[in-house]
Formats: C-alpha cells, structure tokens, sequence
C-alpha cells in the first residue's frame, strides 16, 4: 500500500488525523528486497539447489527478483582462471535450450503461485510486496543471427535479457577473453534498438568497456549492468583472473548511471569482503561514487558457490537491518534495495513501442 493509499484508507475509516496516520505507517512500512541477478536452476536433470523459490523469496520479503537463465549453461565450464567455453553449440542448440529452460523455469513458477512482471504495472505491485519474478536471460546465445527471435523471447515472457557471458557471440565482446569485435556488431546493435521497441530492458554485464559505450550512444533507454562491482583502481583487462577482469571501470559506470542506468553489486567474497557489513558498505561505497539513484542489489545468488557471502535473501534482510543499525536515510536504503531496479526496469518496459 502507496502513501496514497493509506491516506485514503484513513479517510474512509473517519480518522481524525488520516494524514498524521498515513504518514506514520509509511514510516513504518517495511523496506522490501529487489535483485537484479540470481540464478536458481542450471542444467535440465538439476532442481533449485535451496529450494522453492517462493519460499526463498520470502525468506528476506524479496518482491522484485530477475531469475536468470543461463542461455549458454551447456557450453561453458570452470576453469583455474574462472567459467570459459568449452565447447562450441551447433546451429539452433541455444534456441533449443533457452526455449526448454524457460518452460522449466516457468512451470515451477506456476507451481508456486509467483507472479512474472510483464508490465510496468507489475513492477508496481512489486514495491507494494506482492513477490515478482522477472525472467530474465544471462547470454542473447539464442538469438544466433536472427535478431526476430527476440520478439519470440519477448512473447514468452523475458522482460530483462543480458547480452553476453562466456560463450562466442554475434552481438559483441566479452570481457574475459581477446576482444575481436571492436565492441558490438552491427547485429548487436541491432538488438539494442528492437529491445527498445519491444520493451525490454538491456542488461550490459560482461560487455567490455568499448561494447558499453556503443550501447550507451544507440540505446533509448537506460540500462543496467546487473552484477559485478566498480572499480577505481584499475583498468579491467581479460588477461586478469575472472573475476577481476568482470568488474566494472569506474569510468564506465559513471556513464551507465549519466544515462539514468544502474549498476548492481555482486556478493563475491574475493571482491566485496567476508561479510555481510562488508557487502552493505561497498554498496554504499558505488552508490557514494555513482549517486544513490544508481547502484541495486545484484548478488549473483546461486552463481558464486562457496565464493557468496550472501546465501540467500534472509542474508540479504541483514544489509538492510545493518544500514538501519547506521542510520542510513530510508529513502536511500529504499532506492539501493528495491527502487532503482523498480525504476529502470518500469521505464524499459514503457518504452515499448505500439
């Protein structure tokens, strides 16, 4: 329930003070978790690895989640320097495995009673606490060379789509191996400008820094880097260990957030620290260096193995209790745990073209 709301709630219950009331319960209202990036399923014979998904979402009152289907999962694999390929997929095998995937993904959806954001008006109730999933797509494998497959994407739900990850591509470079594109082709490019006239929202984690800026110039609407973290310290290179070369030059999300993006912090315990106060201030840290406005929860839950040191969304409970343990402002915790996300999300999804 909005301000709004509760002031007319007052007024119809004859209170004699309703905006005194409303504005009280507001105060009081809880703070509601977001995350740009988590992943719950991975292969076709595995289950949730922690569980059913409502019950983990609930866990922490968890209302706005991207799950994030690994579109190159079948191809990638460890390696002593991070994930890389390991094999190479033939003609129509992304499609074939995004499209089953996302049918596994949402029929367990459905078994749990969750609702999927398809419109801005979803992400709505979602600030309210009615619990989301977004679905979204870590790695455009499938669209191959048609980029028409993005309406077929759209249609069946993907609202947040993330353009590239481990795998060889046609839409651009990634930033763990030699860049050989120059940034974006002209078919990713492409996707950029029909997920604008669909209504989706583009997501440029593991993009390197030349194929961020081309997205930048070309896109309509804002944009998010989901997870990883800023760096002020060093120009990320793909010749650095995985994970150092995923993080994000300051530089770089600077102009993500000039264009009204945001950028979400992975819970990788080599990068952001052991614990959970440790999260909390470099978050607070990226949103010092970018603006409140800009930076969200992006853990890369189930995605980080032993490396996480956020397990789940009642871990994710505790930033937000630390934050209001230091008196951070509410209307700050609010933006970095569930608005900012709410905010990019709602404007790519109006941007949608009739």
């Amino acid at each position: 329930m909005d301000r709004r709301q509760l002031v007319k709630a007052g007024l119809q219950a004859g209170l004699a003070c309703p905006l005194a009331y409303a504005s009280r319960a507001f105060a009081q209202s809880p703070t509601y978790l977001g995350d740009m990036h988590a992943h719950f399923f991975f292969n076709e014979q595995g289950i949730s690895k922690s569980g059913p998904v409502a019950r983990i979402l609930a866990g922490g009152n968890a209302s706005l989640v991207a799950w994030s289907l690994v579109g190159d999962a079948l191809w990638i694999g460890a390696t002593p320097r991070g994930f890389a390929q390991k094999a190479v997929p033939k003609a129509g095998d992304t499609l074939g495995w995004f499209q089953r995937e996302l049918a596994r993904i949402k029929r367990h959806i459905t078994e749990q009673n969750l609702k999927i954001v398809r419109t801005p008006s979803d992400v709505e109730l979602a600030l309210t606490g009615v619990p989301h999933v977004v679905l979204a797509v870590e790695g455009a494998s499938f669209v191959e060379d048609d980029p028409g497959r993005l309406k077929i994407a759209y249609d069946l739900g993907i609202r947040h789509l993330q353009l590239v990850h481990y795998v060889g591509n046609t839409l651009g470079d990634f930033q763990t191996v030699r860049p050989e594109h120059g940034g974006l082709t002209d078919l990713g490019k492409s996707v950029i400008r029909e997920c604008n006239r669909l209504g989706i929202l583009i997501d440029l984690a593991h993009c390197t820094g030349g194929a961020v800026n081309q997205a930048l110039a070309i896109s309509k609407a804002p944009m998010v880097w989901s997870h990883s973290s800023v760096t002020a310290q060093r120009k990320p290179d793909w010749r650095m260990i995985a994970w150092q070369a995923r993080q994000l030059s300051l530089e770089d999300a600077k102009a993500i957030a000039r264009k009204g993006g945001v950028v979400g912090l992975w819970a990788l315990r080599q990068d952001v620290g052991g614990t959970i106060e440790a999260y909390a201030n470099r978050l607070s840290e990226m949103a010092d260096w970018l603006g409140e406005d800009h930076v969200a929860f992006g853990t890369d839950m189930n995605g980080l193995g032993t490396n996480a040191v956020i397990s789940d969304y009642n871990d994710l409970r505790r930033v937000v209790d630390y934050w209001q343990r230091r008196q951070v402002k509410r209307a700050r915790t609010q933006k970095l745990a569930i608005e900012n996300y709410a905010r990019v999300l709602q404007t790519a999804l109006g941007s949608r073209e009739a």
